[in-house]
Order: structure tokens, then sequence, then C-alpha cells
């Protein structure tokens, strides 16, 4: 009952944070989601801020059940990922032909995809350097001694993850038996709101420079999102989505419970293996954390199920929902369970990092989008941006200001730039904090160096070559 009660008041908080967002016109400027907002309503009316004077008096045990719920509803959210991935079937259908025509993208669309994926390379890595780097600075000036050996990642995860990140992060270190994972879970959520929220207002501010000098394809002049994408809700019955596809029947099954049985079924089989590892105490996997071996095993079922032809009765909007509600609930669930003490005792050490981080991540991305994307440069940049400051969204949301009607291919390179580098992301993190924990920062910042050096690789070979070094407004490229 008491879990029940605690989850129906994070649902409250949510709701309180949708109806704040459609309210309150700063809200909307930034785009604040209500996840975030309703998140702080919890925290700031709670007893974490206002001891025994809270207005929301929340029992100590829904605290704790709010601290752990990030790291478990992370989970399903990353089970979701390979969902998303096109495997060929094993059946060969009959009659089918081959399009040679048609079979592979131009090798104008790879190099461009090889840029983009560089680019938010350099970006997401440089973030994790940084963070290594000057929590190594910090201790040798002496201008803090008690930092912990990952502090400074969670810049870089709360910047290029946003607070989905948190839960990752607090997960990871929980599952190593670091007692400063409640802390570092709560930098993240703070660095995570302070990214968007910069990245939003320094985004625009890009945008709109970028359309009084000419930079922007699609926009002559900066214009205004639509009502509706500013309160957060959609009113008018005929513009609304479609949710997805109903691709089983209700006399069997209700097609939302089959894909949520589906993402769970494949979580359980996560914890399952991850059982019998550590029954048989397998060395360095063992202390993989659970989240890494849900990517593992979905990966794996997924193939499967495109294999034998199955990947129909998948639809890839309902998942998506699925990922987006759980990741709603762990954002929330993670600010309102936020140890502010201890976050504040960490305040200028992250601040810094945060002003030299996001300086680092604004003029990176406009540099290196200016200087090695041959087309749609500004609308790249500022997706990038985006992405890198906050999630995914809010890249999306500053490229639909460049190019409302998504004329240009940046979505398409964007898209899958973002989920290589995500799913690299998630990879890396066990083995970048395993090192910093075992080994130390200069062992640690090793894994960034080689993913920026990976990441410049790649920008190189996308690059494409200027005919006989002719450099004009209508220079050809060779591809």
């Amino acid at each position: 009952m008491d879990l029940l009660v605690s989850f129906s008041m994070l649902s409250f908080f949510l709701i309180i944070g949708m109806i704040l967002r459609a309210k309150i016109k700063f809200l909307q400027k930034i785009f604040l989601p209500a996840s975030v907002i309703g998140g702080f309503i919890g925290l700031i009316l709670g007893p974490i801020v206002l001891n025994n004077y809270a207005i929301l008096p929340l029992p100590k045990e829904w605290i704790n059940t709010y601290a752990l719920l990030p790291g478990i509803l992370i989970v399903p959210v990353v089970a979701t990922v390979p969902l998303s991935m096109k495997f060929k079937s094993w059946k060969r259908k009959k009659g089918a032909t081959i399009n040679k025509n048609n079979s592979k993208p131009s090798g104008h669309v790879l190099r461009n995809i090889a840029v983009m994926t560089g680019v938010l390379f350099i970006i997401s890595q440089g973030q994790n350097f940084l963070g290594v780097f000057m929590n190594w600075l910090y201790k040798i000036t002496g201008f803090t001694t008690d930092t912990y050996p990952t502090f400074g990642i969670e810049v870089g995860g709360g910047f290029s993850g946003g607070h989905g990140t948190a839960g990752v992060l607090g997960s990871l270190l929980q599952s190593m038996n670091q007692p400063y994972w409640e802390t570092a879970q709560g930098i993240t959520v703070t660095t995570a709101t302070f990214g968007m929220i910069g990245g939003i207002l320094i985004g625009v501010f890009i945008i709109n420079m970028g359309a009084r000098k000419k930079y922007t394809k699609f926009l002559d002049s900066p214009g205004d999102f639509p009502e509706e994408m500013k309160k957060g809700y959609q009113s008018d019955v005929e513009k609304q989505d479609l949710f997805g596809k109903e691709t089983t029947l209700s006399s069997s099954i209700d097609t939302l419970a089959f894909h949520l049985a589906f993402v769970l079924g494949g979580s359980g089989l996560a914890y399952g293996l991850l059982q019998i590892i550590k029954y048989y105490n397998v060395p360095i996997i063992s202390d993989v954390p659970i989240w890494a071996y849900a990517i593992i095993v979905m990966y794996l079922v997924w193939w499967i199920v495109c294999g034998l032809g199955l990947s129909w009765i998948i639809d890839d909007k309902i998942t998506s929902k699925i990922s987006s509600m759980f990741t709603d609930f762990a954002v929330v669930a993670a600010i309102a369970s936020m140890p502010v003490q201890a976050v504040l005792s960490y305040f200028t050490p992250i601040l810094i990092m945060m002003i030299i981080i996001g300086a680092f991540t604004v003029f990176g991305t406009y540099w290196l989008s200016k200087k090695f994307f041959q087309d749609y440069w500004i609308e790249k940049s500022v997706a990038i941006l985006g992405t890198s400051s906050g999630v995914f969204i809010t890249g999306l949301l500053l490229l639909k200001m460049t190019d409302p009607e998504f004329k240009s291919p940046v979505l398409n390179e964007f898209s899958i730039g973002y989920s290589i580098n995500s799913v690299v992301a998630f990879i890396v993190y066990p083995f970048l904090f395993g090192l910093l924990v075992n080994s130390g920062l200069f062992q640690g910042i090793l894994i960034p160096t080689i993913l920026i050096i990976i990441g410049a690789l790649l920008i190189f070979i996308g690059k494409p070559k200027k005919l006989n070094n002719i450099k004009s407004r209508g220079a050809l490229y060779d591809y």
C-alpha cells in the first residue's frame, strides 16, 4: 500500500508540473519538462528543504524509495533502446527481390553521419575529460580535497545525458558499493537542470544570430513555436498525434500490456542473468550494473525476434512512450529525493565545472559544426548543442526552430549520430567508473581521451575533400 501511495504522490507532482508549465510563461519559454518542475515542487515543499516545516510532510521511507527509483526505472528505459534497431529476418519471403538501386545509403549521407557522430563523441567525451581533469586539478591545487573518485563526471552526465542519466550514475555507483552514490545522483540532477535551461537559452541566441546573418537555410527571421508546444499539450483533437499501432487484439491481450510485458520481461531476464553471474562470482562482469545487462539481453532478444520475422509485433512508438513514461517518473523521483545539503557542499567546484564545461560545449559545437559540416551547419550546431546540454528532445526543439518542417536531412543524420553516441556512452560508463574508482584519475581519463581521438578520426574520414582546393561559395565536393 505504501508503494502505491508514494507513487500516487509522484503522479501528483507530475500533474502539478504539467499545470504550471501550461500557465507560467517563463517555464514555457525554457521548455522545462513537467517532470523537472514537479520534482522541484516536491523537493522545495517537502522535508528535505523545509525540514519540520514541510508543507508536504513526506515520510522518510518514501524519500528513500524515491532515491532508489531512478536506478530501478532506468533498467526498462535502456531495455527499449535496442528495439529501434533493424535486423534482417532469417526467413526469405517467397517472391522477394533485392533492390540493388536503393539498398545502401549514399556516400554523401554516410560521410555526414560520420562527421555528426564524431562531433558528438568529441563534445560528450570532452565534457567527461574536463570533469576528470578538473577533479585532479582541484586536488593538486588544494582548492578542495574531499571530492570522491568519480566527481566531475556528473557534469558530462547531466549535460549530455539529461536528468535520466542520474539514475544510471546512481545505480552504477550503488552496484559498486560506493557510499556517495546518492550525492552523485543529486549532483547529476542539478547539472542536468542547469544544462537544459542554459542550452535552450544559448541555442535560441545562436538561432537569432544565424537568422540575422543569413546562415540558416529555412529561417529568414526567428519565429515562435506554436502555443501548444510551449504549453505542453494539444487541445485540438484533430491535431493530436496517434499513440501507436495496435499489434495485438484486446480479445487476447491489450497492446500496451503486451509491450510493457515485453520490456519488463527482458529486464527480468537481465536480472536473472546477473544473479547467475554473481552466484558463480564471475570476475569483472559480476560488477557490471544491471542496466548494462538489460541492453545486452534485449539486443539478443530483439535479434531473435527480428530473425524469426516477428518484428511486426512490436511498435516502436509504443515502446518509446513506455520509455518516456518510466523516465518521467525516474526524473521526478530523483529531484524530489535530491540530498540538497550534500549537493550544496560541492556547489562551488561544481559551479566552476559547469561554467568551463558549458563554455567548451557551446564554442565546441559552434566551431566544429562551422568547420567540418559542408551544409546546414547552423542547424546541425544547435541540434548538437541541445542534446549536449540537455536531452535528444532539446536538440530536436532547437532544430525545429531552424527547420520547422524538417525539410533538410539533418534530423536523420542527427538521430543516427545521437543513437550511436548514446549506445557507446552506455557501454563505456561501467569501464570508466571502474577505472576511476579502482585505478585513479589518470587511468580513468584514458577512456574519454580514446573516444575523443575516435571522434576526430570519424570527422577526418567523413570530411569531404574540396576539388583542386578551390575555395569559393560554389565549390564542388568529391565524395
